[in-house]
């Protein structure tokens, strides 16, 4: 692939990006999910391909859509759904409350707030809360909810400015697995820049790149998800906006994260050893060198091969395959593997937003969890692996009728 060949630049610093980390064909996008109506009509598709760029290596995709064709009012993805990732808010909320002295007269703002799934916990301590959610739907539940005052908006350095100037400017804000969903990266981190107070922090979660290479987690690749972060990416693009990470902690969270902490560059806020540890390991793992992201192509495509022969074994001894869950990493999973009815009779997925609904381009049904202990299925396909201790403790009863599950990254495997 060469620079001629790419029509885009990097996001961050407007290097041509010339440099393919993944291709995974053409897809529709991962969570426009389809009515029973839909699924008889067409549906747009587009290029799923990653590029890595060679000055500040931030994996990124091409531009094929702006951010609010993706997130659009109806957005079906609630936060609250999942146990594992509300037990990770509160302790979170826990954690910064004691680490940087909270209190009632402390603000905490989230962007990309969701459902209130976070913002609850600071609340129940008395701590003034701000959402900032452009989704709709999931908005207007944090609000009804959990009483969580937001703010219906997208957010950048324009917002930043204006909600500091109506008195939200803030102690602390998180933002947790939003920067890869952002497309004007600059913007968006300099509205942090903005609404912090001169002391104040700002926390960042995202998924590690050097863990998506390690793992084969291609599928978290798909159309919203912009950009694919490593530390030594991120302190680039913080710096260059004003802010500075002064301290790093890795999690186990969506395959292994990263949380960052970050203030602006003259808060007396010391940068911790944490943050030269992960830049040297990064180093070490070769997120410096364009070998590294050539071969991980190859990796995807193995992964692939693996997960079908294990399929078609399975369906050629005549048994009975299902999936649980439809998040959006199962979209490009199923879709760039060929997964469709032939292999799954359906799928299920615990949001009530989801079911009655079906997967784009797979089209395969969204049911009810109880559907499988009606149907007794031989196999379950977890999608979200993620959380698969999650849900093989949810649906240990396949046990009884001799059920097992799959796992398909990194590499497929029944358990």
């Amino acid at each position: 692939m060469i620079a001629s060949e790419v029509n885009t630049k990097c996001r961050h610093c407007g290097e041509p990006l010339s440099l393919t980390f993944a291709d995974l064909g053409a897809t529709p996008v991962s969570n426009d999910y389809l009515s029973a109506a839909q699924r008889l009509g067409p549906e747009p598709y587009y290029p799923l391909r990653a590029f890595c760029c060679r000055r500040c290596r931030l994996v990124q995709l091409e531009d094929f859509l702006r951010a609010d064709d993706l997130f659009r009012q109806d957005y079906a993805y609630f936060s609250s759904i999942s146990t594992t990732w509300v037990d990770h808010a509160h302790r979170y909320a826990d954690a910064m409350q004691a680490r940087y002295g909270l209190t009632e007269n402390s603000t905490v703002v989230e962007v990309a707030s969701n459902d209130g799934y976070l913002l609850q916990f600071f609340k129940s301590k008395g701590i003034n809360v701000l959402g900032v959610e452009p989704c709709k739907s999931v908005a207007e539940w944090a609000i009804q909810k959990h009483a969580i005052p937001t703010k219906i908006m997208f957010f950048g350095e324009e917002a930043g400015v204006r909600l500091a100037r109506e008195g939200f400017a803030a102690d602390l804000t998180a933002a947790n697995n939003v920067l890869a969903h952002v497309p004007q990266l600059n913007d968006f981190v300099s509205g942090f820049r903005e609404l912090l107070k001169p002391e104040g922090i700002s926390t960042f979660e995202f998924p590690h790149l050097l863990n998506l290479i390690s793992e084969n987690q291609f599928d978290t690749i798909y159309h919203e998800h912009f950009s694919y972060l490593s530390l030594t990416a991120a302190d680039a693009f913080f710096l260059s906006n004003g802010l500075r990470v002064f301290d790093v902690e890795k999690l186990p969270t969506h395959g292994g994260s990263l949380r960052v902490h970050v203030c602006r560059t003259g808060a007396p806020h010391p940068r911790q050893a944490s943050v030269d540890a992960v830049l040297e390991e990064e180093r070490e793992k070769g997120l410096g060198e364009d070998a590294t992201y050539l071969a991980f192509s190859e990796r995807v495509r193995e992964t692939k091969r693996a997960l079908l022969e294990l399929l078609i074994s399975i369906k050629r001894e005549g048994k009975t395959v299902v999936g649980y869950g439809a998040p959006a990493k199962g979209n490009t999973l199923l879709n760039y593997c060929g997964i469709g009815s032939d292999f799954l009779e359906y799928t299920v997925d615990r949001a009530p937003q989801k079911q009655g609904m079906f997967l784009p381009g797979t089209r395969l049904p969204i049911l009810s969890p109880d559907a499988i202990a009606l149907t007794k299925p031989d196999y379950v396909m977890i999608l979200p692996w993620n959380i698969k201790g999650e849900i093989m403790e949810q649906m240990a009863h396949i046990r009884t009728w001799g059920g097992k599950f799959i796992v398909p990254i990194p590499r497929a495997a029944v358990i």
